[in-house]
Formats: structure tokens, sequence, C-alpha cells
């Protein structure tokens, strides 16, 4: 599965790219960005005002402040469980996620979405998106990791679907709020998904090789590994 993921992801971000660098997705993305504006005033974004701030709230969640966080809350409980060598990978994959990131929008340098107004500041270029990538980066990655040290079916999935929820919130919310063509937001999860399940691998062949911990979490009443 973490192979699929990665070969899909990278098929569909070289695929997205290819595109946008032609100027085929322009019509599409003109599209749904004035779709989701009121009808007629497109610097107002639909749906009333707690709405809108639902949906900064959503976008928060992939800035770099929420993302370092929840990136040494994450870590930090690895290592108090004594997996610390994963604790240190976890945080080697996010900061080269976030240098990926960094060196794609440098490299594709597209401008920020001009039909409509930003309901959030923005400080970099637009293809992909940062938050989208970053916040699949980080959720997908760190939840892919902490899955990889759990042992129950249930705890897996949970983890895996919280972690898909919350990269599919920040990237919509990034049209919803204008400042994000939706190529740069299918780029930036195709991009953040390829990276996750690449980091996936990565551990999964560590742990196979003893070079970082398994984990010992079990389902209650059942025997520990």
């Amino acid at each position: 599965m973490a192979l699929l993921i990665l070969g899909l992801g990278l098929f569909a971000f070289i695929g997205i790219a290819d595109e946008v660098l032609e100027g085929d997705t322009m019509r599409f993305d003109q599209y749904l960005l004035l779709a989701l504006s009121a009808s007629g005033v497109p610097d107002n974004p639909l749906g009333s005002a707690w709405v809108e701030e639902m949906f900064r709230d959503f976008t928060a969640l992939g800035g770099i402040g929420v993302l370092s966080l929840l990136t040494l809350a994450s870590a930090g409980y690895l290592w108090l469980q004594g997996l610390r060598r994963v604790a240190l990978f976890v945080l080697s994959a996010i900061l080269g996620g976030l240098l990926l990131s960094l060196a794609l929008k440098s490299g594709f340098d597209r401008p920020r979405p001009d039909l409509v107004s930003h309901g959030s500041m923005v400080y970099t270029s637009s293809f992909p998106s940062g938050h989208s990538m970053l916040s699949a980066v980080v959720y997908l990655t760190g939840g892919a990791l902490l899955a990889v040290v759990h042992t129950t079916r249930r705890a897996r999935v949970y983890l895996i679907g919280c972690s898909v929820l919350a990269t599919l919130l920040v990237g919509i919310s990034r049209v919803y709020l204008g400042v994000h063509w939706p190529s740069d937001v299918l780029a930036g999860w195709a991009a953040g998904a390829a990276w996750a399940a690449a980091c996936w691998l990565a551990a999964q062949w560590l742990q196979a090789r003893g070079r970082i911990e398994r984990g010992t979490t079990t389902a209650p009443g059942a025997e520990p590994n």
C-alpha cells in the first residue's frame, strides 16, 4: 500500500506540475475558486462569517507554528515511550519534508491567485501549497510512524484516519480562503502523501533491520510482543 501511495503521489504531482506549467489548469482553477465565493461578490467567500472563521481555524492546522508543536509533541511522546530512534526519525522526516516544500516553491515560483481577496496572510509563492504539503507531511508521516509502533489494527486505522482528515481540511481551507489555486492544493497533497509513504517505507525497512525500535502497544488484555 505504501509503495502504491508513493507511486501514485509522484505520478500525480508530476502530472499536475506539467499541466500547471503549460497553463492547462487555469480554467479549472478559476472556476472552482470563484465557485467558493458569494455570487457576484468575489471578495466574500460562501457562507456566514462564522464559516469563514472556522476555515481560518482549519488553515491554522497547517501553519508552521501548529505543525512544529505537533511534531515536537509526537517526538516527545515517542521519546518517553523509549522509542528514541523513532523520535529522531520523525524529526528528520518532517524536516526533510519542509526543505522539499521550500525547494519546490522556489523552483516553480507561481503567483498567488488574484481573482478573490485573500482571507489569510501569505508570504511565499503559490505552487505547491505549502500548508497542504506540510500538513500531509506532518499528519500523514506522524500518523504512519505512530501506526508503525502500534500493534492493534484499530489504533492504526484511527491514527491514519485522523491524519487524512486533518490534511484534507487544511487543503480545502486554502482554496476557500482564496490564497491558493486548487491545483496548488492537489499538488501539495500528492507530494506530501508521496513523502509520507516514502518515510513509512523507510521506517519499516529500518525497523526490520533493528535500526529503530519496534512498538509494544497492544490492545487491552492482549499479550505484548
